[in-house]
């Protein structure tokens, strides 16, 4: 197997990478010339607005439109599935309604009736609609909370999600170290395995308890998953950051770059394709680290 090997960033609308000028021309403004400027650059895209809120059939249907045929999008779950925290005001307008004033608070998933869960699961699945009938939809990425560990209530949830999301691609971003700590690194990989989950291979700072060592394993044959969140150890828990962006600001190097080339290439012996996301989203790092890594894979197959 010889897989093919996509590389992107996670978003395309970042205020810091619209705002910094080196990615987008002159000219560029509007959201339907934004993206389908970035698909004329890169193949793949991660869609992180749908993690804050939920997306609508409205706009992927749009997303389909203004790309080409192959192009790709892997969809970031909404937070709320995969046990952040929630504004109740990012839910739709009747789903507010239902649950009352009593919850006027912050939401977590288990605070959710069953009815109204199984209603914001629909609406993702139909939201998701136009890019698979489309043939666009990659994986969806389920990035869980730092807090959902490795025991009995956590591997209960991500099992639930994986069931609600049955029929599709699903990717697993474990955030607590928990996961791979001591003897668990195989054990988790096989019971990702016996889900169908793809494994994410995460480059991170180190030396956190919300953070997960990088370990280049393949758990679904149809596709490996690499996120690149940069190694900015000072800011990774700082807090008061303003934006996210600020938490992922790095560049990679050419070296980092180079030395997980063979490391990605083993994947794509693996896994029909292997999908590279840079998720260092400050300005145009993700951008320009796609690109590097890009051109570095090229170099390598010569």
């Amino acid at each position: 197997m010889t897989g093919t090997i996509l590389t992107g960033s996670a978003s395309w609308t970042d205020p810091t990478l619209i705002a910094c000028g080196r990615f987008y021309p002159p000219g560029c403004n509007s959201a339907e010339q934004r993206l389908r400027f970035y698909a004329q650059q890169f193949p793949l895209v991660e869609v992180d607005s749908s993690y804050y809120g939920m997306p609508t059939p409205q706009n992927t249907q749009l997303w389909a439109e203004r790309t080409p045929d192959g192009f790709t999008f892997n969809i970031k779950a909404f937070r709320l599935f995969t046990g952040h925290q929630t504004d109740p005001k990012v839910l739709h307008k009747d789903i507010q309604q239902a649950l009352g004033p009593a919850f006027a608070r912050t939401l977590y998933y288990a605070d959710l009736p069953q009815d109204i869960r199984e209603e914001l699961w629909r609406r993702f699945h139909e939201a998701l609609a136009p890019l698979r009938d489309a043939g666009k939809l990659g994986a969806v990425h389920l990035q869980f909370a730092p807090w959902v560990m490795r025991n009995r209530v956590g591997i209960a949830h991500v099992e639930h999600c994986a069931e609600q999301m049955a029929g599709h691609l699903v990717a697993a971003e474990f955030r607590h170290q928990s996961w791979f700590a001591d003897d668990h690194v195989d054990a988790t990989l096989d019971w990702e395995r016996s889900l169908g989950l793809v494994h994410t291979v995460v480059d991170s700072p180190q030396g956190f308890a919300n953070c997960v060592p990088c370990i280049w394993e393949v758990t679904n044959p149809q596709l490996a998953l690499v996120r690149l969140h940069g190694r900015n150890q000072e800011a990774w828990n700082r807090k008061g950051l303003a934006a996210s962006s600020s938490r992922f600001d790095y560049s990679y190097s050419q070296d980092e770059l180079a030395a997980m080339v063979p490391e990605v290439r083993h994947l794509g012996t693996q896994a029909g394709k292997v999908h590279v996301v840079f998720n260092t989203n400050h300005e145009d790092q993700g951008q320009a680290g796609a690109r590097m890594m890009r051109k570095l894979l090229a170099v390598n197959d010569r």
